[in-house]
């Protein structure tokens, strides 16, 4: 019973996202070359390689102010500004890299031509994007099969990691529940009318959302084989979980965590490990230098609003659980835990004044270069946290110590894709990203958190 419906999954709408872009910012640059006295982007036998330096600089900028970020893009009020900062940051690296690109032209009417070919362009393809392919035409449309107390959980986590993939059906394999569902978003049914909800409602896959295996029942269970026979894709919840989320659903894994770890085979790699560690000694020097250079506004600004020790160090878990003196600038008051650790807080009154500077820049970041260096800390890897936090919070969360496999870092995927944590419940999450990263780190999801890196100090986010 294969579904005839079209739809894009995560990795095909980025793809076609960047390949579009690409292919409509040079449609336009050529029509505009050719229509009107436009020589600059002339592509000939000897300027072609320029285009390769656009196409970069496009990807890059791109990817720093999220224009690749599926929720912003199926809104056309959300993705202009990323479009607009995009735009702008290209031409401009573009203008100012000569060796690479064309000479300016004599005419600087050419330098407003270019920009705004560009711009149009892209706005004229994400408003063909969000037309036809956001549109509910493209929808993934999947029915849930599961128990009621997992559902309300699920439909949050799939509502806000992609929108084109709508849940439109529940089935509650518990029979002994027969209780309504609290949860009215989506409609319920029963077991028989698995078949018939998959015809009328267009159904492209089945998710099985259950903590207990035994719960489906055997009429389901010859369902699910029927249609699986038939090439219908049945999936399970962890998986798809994790495959649209990016972090892994720790509580829902249960007593089967061993399928759910099949740790990167990078963490064992020596050659990977080599590179990792030499690109955090050169990043780590390179820091500190840059440090030093910002050392005379920061002793100022110190003197000034602070009027304290400029260092402070702290007490923080490292790999294989070892525990190591973390440095930073301060940016709290004096005596900011004489009651004891408390949990900082997006806000949070004992940060004073020039310390919220030095928060929002990340300059006060800048002191755990030498953490880098000396091999205590990675600049990409989970955030370490503290002895009394690590102890309350293993107690709470399943596997949360698992974050210790590996070395703690300045960034990691957990700060790029989540707020502040202020709580047990966005330690949880962040948990989730961290044991996704160990799972699947490597060379291209390490560049790719440096450069969300790059868009989280850009917006301001994390503090």
């Amino acid at each position: 019973m294969s579904n005839s419906g079209i739809h894009f999954n995560i990795s095909e709408r980025k793809i076609l996202l960047r390949l579009l872009d690409i292919v409509s910012i040079l449609l336009v640059l050529y029509f505009v070359s050719n229509t009107f006295d436009f020589d600059y982007f002339t592509i000939t036998k000897e300027k072609w390689r320029w285009v390769f330096v656009l196409i970069l600089y496009i990807s890059i900028f791109g990817t720093v102010f999220e224009l690749y970020d599926l929720q912003k893009s199926s809104k056309i009020e959300k993705i202009s500004t990323s479009i607009i900062f995009t735009v702008s940051t290209t031409v401009l690296f573009y203008f100012l890299t000569p060796y690479f690109t064309p000479i300016l032209p004599d005419n600087r009417l050419q330098i407003l031509f270019f920009y705004f070919a560009i711009l149009v362009a892209l706005f004229l393809w994400r408003l063909a994007y969000i037309t036809f392919v956001v549109s509910p035409r493209f929808y993934k449309k999947v029915l849930i099969i599961g128990e009621t107390s997992n559902i309300e959980t699920i439909i949050e986590a799939f509502k806000t990691s992609d929108p084109n993939y709508k849940i439109v059906g529940f089935v509650n394999c518990e029979m002994n529940k027969l209780e309504a569902l609290r949860f009215k978003a989506i409609p319920e049914y029963d077991p028989n009318q698995i078949l018939e909800v998959i015809k009328s409602e267009s159904i492209s896959e089945i998710v099985i959302a259950s903590y207990n295996s035994e719960s489906i029942t055997s009429e389901i269970y010859y369902t699910l084989i029927k249609l699986l026979e038939e090439g219908f894709p049945i999936k399970e919840y962890t998986q798809v979980y994790e495959e649209l989320a990016q972090r892994i659903p720790v509580q829902f894994v249960g007593k089967d965590f061993y399928k759910y770890f099949p740790f990167s085979r990078s963490n064992q790699n020596k050659l990977y490990l080599f590179f990792h560690r030499l690109f955090d000694i050169v990043i780590s020097i390179l820091g500190i230098l840059v440090g030093i250079l910002f050392l005379p506004l920061i002793l100022l600004g110190n003197a000034i609003a602070n009027r304290g020790s400029l260092f402070y160090s702290q007490d923080r878990i490292g790999k294989n659980g070892e525990i190591f003196k973390i440095l930073k600038f301060r940016t709290m008051i004096k005596n900011a835990e004489k009651s004891g650790a408390v949990w900082a807080k997006k806000g949070d009154v004992r940060i004073n004044p020039f310390g919220k500077f030095l928060r929002h820049s990340r300059l006060d970041e800048i002191p755990q270069f030498i953490n880098i260096l000396i091999g205590e800390m990675s600049l990409i890897g989970p955030r370490p946290e503290r002895p009394f936090f690590v102890n309350e919070l293993s107690q709470m969360l399943p596997f949360y110590e698992t974050r210790h496999i590996v070395k703690p870092g300045l960034t990691g995927w957990a700060q790029v894709k989540t707020r502040y944590g202020e709580s047990v419940d966005d330690s949880l999450l962040k948990l989730q990203y961290d044991l996704y990263y160990i799972k699947h780190r490597g060379f291209f999801l390490d560049v790719n958190i440096l450069i969300k890196t790059l868009s989280t100090v850009i917006f301001f986010r994390g503090q």
